[in-house]
């Protein structure tokens, strides 16, 4: 299932993709049988198959599955049982997801094999690449990449995020040379586990290597423009490190101190200076294009919630293309974009048949429906489809089977022990290459709100907004309306929370106390799951939460403008999250307070109860 080939021959690695893509229903067949003929005997599939193979029989006996349904087999295997509860092959760590269930985030089993997979398919992004843009060879990249804290289960498996594992792994540290993905930042600077001396020393790297960046990026557009936000602020330390070739003391990391010691070099006052005008001007647009000249593209994920930094990274980029090269997930590596210089509305991946077995959930909802409601509402697109939970009855659609224009929800079926497991992702199919469709991610089920890696859906967002109005309560206010979105008009963004309040048996506007409306600010971060506050604490990527409180009558106008939209009064609800500029200058016109979150909540890598 995993042909070998030269990462260097991109001849190669562009044959290989064409031959999978034409032959995409005949690898999915093989795909599932190997599968299925590896775990027939593990205690999952042996409780639905009996030891029968079929394809059928698979698709009709073994059910489609959410997190909730197999958290007890992956929980069994995180406190010591074997694995073949789940998977022939030995679990050899769990990979947390930016997900979560019950406030925690979702385990994902991973095997030694996968690690091969994941190279495997990192590998093929590079033929793509070449094939659009020329002289990746000739120079380097600034990719800004990081670890995150992990945990050890009662079992002694680790469990951590997908990208840890990756860069911690040896197919990482180990790689072959490939003369088209060298990075400026050494791989010390990328497994320090003190994320301000890894952005600070893998910043300083770039700099000092600028005139051989071709291209700069990091995996998620917030993560990139994190680290422009703080190139701003310690550029002129950064600048006094090149001149006298001195690594700042706070850096005490010694294998990354080391490391960027070594690129240091001598003192550079001429690039000094150089770095130093650029960054003293008046305004930062286009200085991606300022500090490295010769970068060809800025390689973020711009897909999903990532969107809605696009303006942002326009601004700094000086016109350099944004380009999405994957779509993955903790669950499994899925599709490549074959049109990397496409725009960043017209991404498309191309879901690679031997990764996994890919099934497809029908959503019912045309495309002219959902872009009304948007149109309209200014809603997420989650709160457009209303997707089918009950799990009997469900029919899916192979791989090679899907229709153009239709949106479908993701089943995957992996070598890792997940098997008809829904990824939460709707697609939009929107063309074919070769034999193997290719998707438009749409947006993940039920989330509303979205800055970093944090994924709040409606309930979670209804919960943490019920406890906060606690507080409000004995003082007689009554939270009668809410609304919110994700503002990113400043880096970090942050949570915004709309509140129409009254006051019980008054109808006077309530006197609001700074402290009390403070405190349900907190009381709201406090209440949010482990990812959030991760973001809030230890990443820093996610800013303090904001209550703004509106005239009474606001949420009434909000629903006349919907109508005047389009919208059906008889159907309206009110959105619980809202992306419309229209509609959020509706209600920031009757903003009569504006309060933030004083206090970073409380976060710990979380824990498995032994059981």
């Amino acid at each position: 299932m995993l042909p070998r080939y030269d990462p260097n021959d991109s001849e190669t690695g562009m044959k290989l993709l064409e031959d999978l893509t034409t032959n995409a229903c005949q690898l999915q067949q093989q795909v599932l049988e190997e599968i299925v003929k590896q775990n027939l005997q593990t205690e999952y599939l042996r409780s639905f198959l009996n030891g029968h193979s079929d394809k059928k029989l698979f698709k009709k006996k073994v059910p489609i599955v959410n997190y909730e349904d197999i958290k007890p087999y992956i929980e069994r295997i995180a406190n010591g049982e074997s694995s073949e509860i789940i998977s022939s092959q030995p679990i050899t760590e769990l990979l947390t997801s930016s997900g979560t269930s019950g406030g925690q985030p979702k385990m994902m089993p991973s095997t030694a094999e996968d690690l091969d997979r994941k190279t495997f398919f990192y590998n093929l992004l590079v033929p793509v690449m070449n094939k659009y843009v020329d002289g990746l060879d000739q120079g380097k990249g600034m990719y800004l990449l990081f670890i995150k804290p992990e945990i050890i289960t009662p079992a002694g498996l680790t469990a951590r995020p997908v990208l840890t594992s990756y860069y911690k792994s040896n197919n990482f540290r180990n790689r072959p040379f490939n003369r088209f993905n060298i990075y400026t930042s050494p791989d010390e600077t990328i497994l320090c586990s003190d994320s301000k001396q890894s952005m600070y020393c893998q910043l300083l790297c770039g700099l000092v290597q600028r005139d051989e960046v071709l291209r700069v990026g990091a995996v998620f557009a917030s993560a990139f423009l994190r680290a422009i936000k703080f190139l701003e602020e310690n550029w002129r330390e950064m600048c006094s490190n090149i001149r006298t070739s001195h690594v700042s003391d706070w850096i005490t990391d010694p294998s990354c101190r080391n490391a960027v010691s070594l690129i240091l070099g001598k003192p550079n006052s001429d690039l000094a200076d150089l770095i130093e005008y650029e960054c003293d001007g008046k305004s930062w647009e286009g200085i991606i294009k300022k500090l490295w000249p010769r970068t060809k593209y800025i390689e973020v994920i711009v897909t999903g919630s990532m969107a809605q930094y696009i303006p942002t990274l326009e601004f700094y980029s000086g016109g350099i293309p944004l380009v999405s090269t994957m779509y993955a997930s903790s669950e499994c590596y899925f599709g490549i974009n074959f049109k990397p210089l496409s725009k960043p509305s017209d991404v498309s991946y191309t879901l690679l048949p031997n990764m996994a077995y890919f099934e497809f959930l029908p959503v019912e909802k045309n495309h002219e429906e959902m872009s009304e409601k948007i149109k309209c509402n200014g809603v997420s697109d989650q709160n457009c489809i209303q997707e089918e939970d009950k799990k009997e009855g469900m029919q899916t659609v192979d791989l090679v089977d899907v229709k153009l224009g239709h949106y479908y929800e993701l089943v995957v079926t992996t070598f890792t022990g997940l098997y008809r497991y829904r990824v939460g992702d709707i697609l939009m199919v929107t063309g074919f290459h070769n034999k193997a469709p290719q998707f438009r991610f749409v947006h993940r089920r039920n989330v509303v709100l979205s800055i970093d890696t944090d994924k709040t859906n409606e309930e979670d967002l209804l919960n943490a907004v019920t406890q906060a109005k606690r507080l409000l309560e004995p003082l007689g206010f009554l939270v009668t309306e809410y609304t919110s979105y994700a503002d990113t008009s400043s880096i970090p963004g942050h949570y915004v929370l709309f509140w129409e309040l009254k006051m019980k048996g008054n109808n006077d506007f309530p006197e609001l106390d700074h402290t009390i409306m403070e405190q349900c600010c907190s009381t709201v971060e406090e209440s949010l799951d482990s990812v959030y506050r991760r973001c809030r604490k230890k990443d820093n990527s996610i800013g303090p939460l904001e209550i703004r409180v509106v005239k009474h009558g606001t949420f009434d106008a909000l629903m006349d403008f919907c109508v005047s939209q389009g919208s059906s009064v008889n159907q309206y609800k009110t959105p619980r999250c809202i992306k419309s500029e229209e509609a959020i200058k509706i209600l920031d016109a009757k903003v009569v307070g504006r309060f933030f979150s004083k206090n970073v909540p409380f976060w710990e890598p979380f824990r498995i109860e032994t059981k």
